[in-house]
């Protein structure tokens, strides 16, 4: 059986004021899920150089944030604490939409035999598509948690996990995968 991990991406106090409060549960039962099973646990945050000066003012997505949110003294930026890293956790932060953006997040899921990798996050659109489709391209097993994914624009999430996530892997929900976990073992 391949070894899995998963990502928990974009999690950060900013992403998660523009979402119901529903959402949040969902993110935390994923990460319990995979932390009970003993399923790797690699959070992936946006993080910004101060003033910006890695975000181009023609990229529509950076270009245009105020200079001071998600950089390292932005309270914003920080993980939710319901989802926080546990002691021994790698957290990776990036650049980017794509989780693999600015950093050795590849390096990493080598030296540690990751071939398979469960995407949570904000948003679907995002990070979990550009995520999702380069795993997908590097070769990886990639399964969605539909639950623990979330998007602004609703129709958007929907489309995504019911249409074109699917061509790249498997999408599931967060209890889904749990029962797969727990009959595997």
């Amino acid at each position: 059986m391949p070894r899995t991990a998963l990502l928990v991406m974009d999690l950060q106090l900013n992403h998660l004021a523009q979402l119901p409060a529903d959402y949040l549960p969902h993110a935390v039962e994923a990460l319990d899920t995979a932390r009970a099973a003993g399923v790797p646990v690699i959070h992936v945050a946006l993080r910004l150089r101060p003033g910006h000066i890695d975000a181009h003012p023609r990229n529509k997505v950076f270009g245009s944030l105020p200079s001071h949110v998600f950089t390292a003294d932005d309270p914003g930026a920080a993980i939710h604490p319901d989802v926080a890293p546990a002691e021994g956790e790698i957290v990776v932060h990036k650049n980017r939409v794509s989780a693999f953006a600015g950093n050795n997040l590849q390096q990493i899921l080598a030296a540690q035999g990751i071939e398979h990798l469960v995407l949570a996050g904000i948003g679907t659109g995002g990070v979990v598509l550009s995520t999702a489709l380069q795993a997908a391209d590097l070769d990886y097993r990639i399964t969605v948690l539909s639950d623990a994914c979330a998007d602004l624009n609703t129709a958007l999430h929907h489309t995504l996990v019911n249409d074109v996530l699917t061509r790249r892997g498997e999408v599931t929900t967060v209890e889904e995968w749990a029962h797969a976990l727990n009959a595997g073992s």
